[in-house]
Order: structure tokens, then C-alpha cells, then sequence
């Protein structure tokens, strides 16, 4: 279970003024899955109004409904090896998104498992928070239990000028469980969790080789 204290402990960072992101990286694809076009830029480096539009769009993943529309997942054993999904995530998170071929796997991994009906674009979004400590009365302290690394990743329709949509799908990894990273858990959000796209899920989750 998500602990929703947990999730909204992430968003106060996730303002213009105190930006817990520093890189963003996506895809263009088409309805087949194909690669159409990509970006990979520092957060800080854009502008006002865009910085704006992409931090609504990430945070929709940790501020979406605990336990229904976001929802935990452990790994299994056969996903701990190299060369699977979760291994495609850790490395891309440690890289902060930086290697760009990289990031052209996760994109074809995403269109061979996401059915679409028609084209759709991926944004992928580096962060770091400083965890504070906590008092035993509940109060944060200035001082740094650990620091968060973690990648929000979206899928999301896109428009002819290519705005980026409202989120229909998304992860957040590793997961953020008890003011704490889990490499072995992943949050994945689902706009509608009832009609969800397990095969997507299913392959995130699964230790298949890439």
C-alpha cells in the first residue's frame, strides 16, 4: 500500500520555484509504436510557461488517487538479473537520463507493449529529493535523512503542435515507500484503473530479457 502522505511529500517539491527535476527526455511515436521524434533537454533550461506545463504533467503521477489509480508493485525474483525492464529503468535513473540510446530502448520498449489507437508521446523526468528528517513530534528537521533519486515517466496524448496532454499512464521508480527508496517496487499510475494496460504493466514487471 501507498502510503499518500508519501506522495504528497514529492509534489511540494515539484513547483517553478523549488523543482526537484533536472532533466526531461521523451518521445513523438506513432500509433504503431514507432519512434517519430525526440528531446532530451535540462529541466531548467526551459522556459517559464513550459516548466509550468511539464511539472503538472509529472506530478500527476504521485498526486493521482492512492491505491487506485496509483498503485505499487513488487518486482519478482526472475526481474532482480541485467538485461530486463527494471534493469532498463535503474540504469537509465542512474544515468539521469543522459544516454540517449538509452532512452530510444525504453521508447521501443514502451511501443511494443502499448497498444494505441492513435499517436502518443513519452516524457521521462530526472529528480532528486532531499529527504528531511523527521522529529519525533512529526516536525521536518533541516537536516537530510537521504536523498531520492528517482524518474517519472508519462504516457500522454499529444497535439497537432505537439502539446503534451494529460497523463494516461505513468511510473514512478524506484518507488517512494516509507520516505524511502524501493529499487525492488515500482508506483505505476493508470488515468483508468479500470480498463488498465497490463501488457505494458505485465512486461515492466516481468524478468524477460530485452
Amino acid at each position: 500500500m501507498i502510503d499518500r502522505k508519501d506522495m504528497l511529500e514529492l509534489t511540494r517539491r515539484m513547483t517553478p520555484t523549488r523543482t526537484c527535476f533536472k532533466r526531461i527526455a521523451g518521445a513523438y511515436m506513432d500509433r504503431d509504436g514507432e519512434i517519430d521524434n525526440t528531446f532530451n533537454v535540462n529541466f531548467l533550461n526551459l522556459s517559464g510557461s513550459d516548466k509550468s506545463k511539464h511539472l503538472a504533467i509529472a506530478k500527476t503521477v504521485p498526486f493521482s488517487k492512492t491505491n487506485e489509480q496509483l498503485k505499487e508493485y513488487k518486482f519478482g525474483k526472475e526481474a532482480k538479473g541485467p538485461g530486463n525492464f527494471r534493469h532498463l529503468l535503474q540504469i537509465i535513473q542512474e544515468c539521469g537520463l543522459k544516454n540517449d540510446v538509452l532512452m530510444e530502448t525504453l521508447y521501443e520498449q514502451i511501443g511494443r507493449h502499448y497498444p494505441s489507437p492513435a499517436d502518443y508521446a513519452v516524457a521521462v523526468y530526472h529528480g532528486t529529493y532531499d529527504v528531511p528528517m523527521k522529529s519525533t513530534a512529526g516536525d521536518y528537521q533541516y537536516e537530510s535523512e537521504e536523498v531520492y533519486d528517482f524518474i517519472i515517466g508519462v504516457i500522454s496524448p499529444f497535439s497537432e503542435d505537439y502539446e503534451i496532454g494529460k497523463p494516461v499512464y505513468g511510473f514512478l521508480y524506484p518507488a517512494f515507500s516509507w520516505r524511502s527508496a524501493d529499487p525492488g517496487a515500482i508506483d505505476i499510475f493508470e488515468k483508468d484503473p479500470e480498463h488498465p494496460h497490463r501488457e505494458l504493466t505485465e512486461a515492466i514487471l516481468s524478468g524477460e530479457k530485452l
